[in-house]
């Protein structure tokens, strides 16, 4: 065989070498690809042929991944991945556009999905894939367009346009502070304070904004605010959340602001674009649109 050819393995060989990396065992690729249990261990075995190389041990009636196997597993994945998008986007209408967009969390629920169905009026060609992320995004490994990103425009190779800042109070339930009464503003560090993973130095801000010190003791840590916020509003404590990402549980009563001091920081959310796709006609539409959202008086975008 050709060596260029070898390098190339059919995607049927490919795929059930992946369901079995990923399932533990060829029975249960069998079951997730329909086919049979045999058909999958022909093809992985045919894989390992073409490769030479020993992607599974086979112990008795079980397998486990090679050193080798653990790795080209992994990209095998991403690979397949990147195909079956390729392939969706192939099949649909080309007058209409994708947009894959990497949302935070919370601010992709309580924000952004309220106000989406206007984008889609305005733009009814446009398909848009979510993605939501905590950890950082990477725009060479990963099949994103865009993302909505919080802190500081400093991500090199990009467009990043401005969409607002946050203000922060310290917030908690009526109960929790009719248990613990507030007499001033210093007495806050007196009470279990929960803290946000993507904000670790919130707390101290705000106590150093306000002339305070932080107390060495520290409460419960949370990865996302939408869960911290619901902990605040359960009794655990008292949370420092952005104001208009926890409206709604103002709104209704379930959480007060403790002390009207809000926290001001130099961080805040932004459309984040590689530079060589920023021309993208839905990307284009949807920084429009968004900017338009946020920050109709003051629109600012840089390189």
């Amino acid at each position: 065989m050709p060596y260029q050819r070898r390098l190339l393995p059919s995607t049927s060989m490919m795929a059930a070498f992946d369901a079995a990396a990923r399932t533990g065992s060829f029975t249960n690729a069998a079951r997730e690809l329909n086919l049979t249990q045999g058909a999958i261990s022909r093809q992985v075995s045919a894989l390992e042929n073409q490769l030479d190389v020993a992607l599974f041990k086979r112990i008795r009636n079980t397998i486990q991944l090679s050193n080798a196997g653990k790795i080209y597993a992994t990209e095998i994945h991403a690979a397949l991945q990147a195909i079956r998008k390729a392939s969706l986007n192939a099949m649909t209408d080309p007058m209409i556009g994708t947009l894959n967009l990497a949302i935070l969390p919370t601010f992709g629920t309580r924000w952004l999905m309220p106000r989406f169905p206007l984008f889609l009026k305005e733009n009814p060609d446009i398909t848009v894939n979510f993605v939501s992320k905590l950890s950082p995004f990477d725009f060479q490994s990963e099949d994103l367009h865009a993302a909505i990103h919080y802190g500081l425009p400093d991500w090199p190779g990009t467009v990043s346009s401005f969409l607002m800042s946050e203000k922060s109070v310290p917030v908690c339930s009526p109960e929790f502070l009719s248990q613990n009464p507030l007499k001033n503003t210093e007495a806050l560090s007196q009470l279990p304070l929960l803290h946000l993973a993507t904000r670790p130095d919130a707390w101290k801000n705000w106590f150093d904004s306000n002339g305070l010190e932080l107390p060495r003791a520290h409460g419960m840590l949370f990865e996302q605010i939408s869960i911290i916020a619901q902990a605040a509003v359960g009794g655990l404590g008292v949370a420092l959340l952005p104001k208009f990402l926890i409206q709604s549980e103002l709104d209704r009563g379930e959480l007060l602001v403790v002390v009207d001091k809000p926290l001001h920081t130099d961080a805040g959310y932004h459309l984040i674009t590689p530079v060589d796709k920023s021309d993208y006609a839905p990307i284009a539409a949807f920084r429009s649109w968004i900017l338009k959202m946020a920050n109709p008086k003051s629109i600012q975008t840089t390189l």
